[in-house]
């Protein structure tokens, strides 16, 4: 079957998340075209990738680059306007890869009514946010994990332990900062938050970042005296690592979260989880009790975390759950969910 990709995003393409960190909807995007190829089919990806190229089969040929003359099977990213941009013979689909909002567009719902495609999500709490008033066929398909997070390498906590988030500056983090500060550190004077962020390892570097940040960017300067660390974020195997030698992974959540990739990635390592319950899509992420915690408020949220790093029994009982209840969803698994949609 004759496959084509399409997103207007970012440069990137195929072997990019094994070797620069991206975030979880680009990552998505890069890593279903080659397994789809890895199951016969024919595809092409049209998106910003600076240089053609092709990945296990998949051939990523640039915005620019000679689009195909038709497809039997079109999927464009987050865009339903993007289906314009190549002539289809069979199936439509717009892959929801990102807020719901996406489809509100004056062009997203023309694109919508006029195309009537099959619209596919990526998690239930994301498709259960959009009213589908057009009576739209619609399913959910979770991403696959990429095999950096799928490996058998055993979790090795630093001492002293040190917690992770991957929380983004205006996606709750000050919260949870301050409740480090205040409630957490005080508890565990050893223990270390480290904090990735592209903009806040830009910004301690003296780099110049948007005023919204301004905020967040200040009270790093007191948080480092609190056992904050911020650090730059890496490309899928140093992730992993990183996962595998921390003792939780917390979580602000926040009620626009659609998917939770970097929950869902570190889960699969083994690294019990803390996230509020402000976000629907945790229940999907975290088995709460096993592999993680779900916390109802602020005191429970401190109370969980403080649990994984001080009490190696907790944290080895969740960890392994982990392991266990959160490492199966491979890509190839995801692929062939996806090719039972394309026909």
């Amino acid at each position: 079957m004759q496959v084509t990709f399409i997103d207007d995003s970012i440069p990137f393409d195929g072997y990019s998340p094994s070797s620069q960190p991206l975030d979880g909807p680009e990552k998505s995007f890069a890593l279903l075209p080659p397994s789809l190829s890895m199951r016969g089919h024919d595809v092409v990806v049209i998106n910003r990738a600076a240089f053609p190229v092709t990945v296990h089969g998949s051939r990523w040929v640039g915005w620019e680059g000679e689009k195909p003359v038709s497809a039997d099977a079109l999927i464009a990213y987050r865009k339903p306007e993007l289906l314009d941009q190549v002539p289809v013979a069979g199936r439509r689909l717009v892959w929801v890869g990102g807020p719901v909002a996406d489809l509100e567009t004056s062009v997203a719902r023309e694109a919508l009514t006029r195309h009537k495609p099959r619209l596919v999500f990526i998690s239930q709490a994301q498709r259960e946010a959009w009213n589908n008033t057009l009576g739209l066929d619609t399913l959910v398909i979770e991403p696959g994990l990429a095999t950096s997070y799928l490996e058998d390498d055993a979790m090795a906590p630093a001492e002293p332990p040190h917690a992770i988030t991957t929380a983004h500056p205006l996606g709750g983090l000050l919260w949870l900062v301050r409740l480090w500060m205040a409630r957490i550190r005080p508890e565990v004077p050893s223990a270390e938050l480290h904090v990735y962020s592209a903009a806040l390892d830009k910004a301690q570097l003296g780099g110049t970042v948007p005023g919204e940040y301004a905020a967040m960017v200040e009270e790093m300067t007191v948080a480092r005296n609190h056992g904050i660390v911020v650090k730059r974020p890496q490309a899928d195997p140093g992730m992993a690592e990183a996962y595998r030698a921390a003792r939780a992974h917390l979580h602000p959540a926040e009620p626009r979260d659609v998917h939770g990739f970097t929950v869902a990635e570190s889960q699969a390592t083994g690294l019990p989880a803390v996230a509020r319950a402000a976000s629907a899509v945790m229940v999907e992420r975290i088995a709460d009790g096993q592999t993680g915690t779900i916390a109802a408020n602020n005191a429970a949220f401190a109370s969980a975390a403080i649990n994984l790093l001080t009490d190696r029994l907790t944290f080895d009982r969740m960890s392994a759950n982990a392991r266990l209840l959160k490492r199966g969803r491979t890509w190839a698994i995801a692929a062939s969910e996806w090719e039972g949609q394309l026909a």
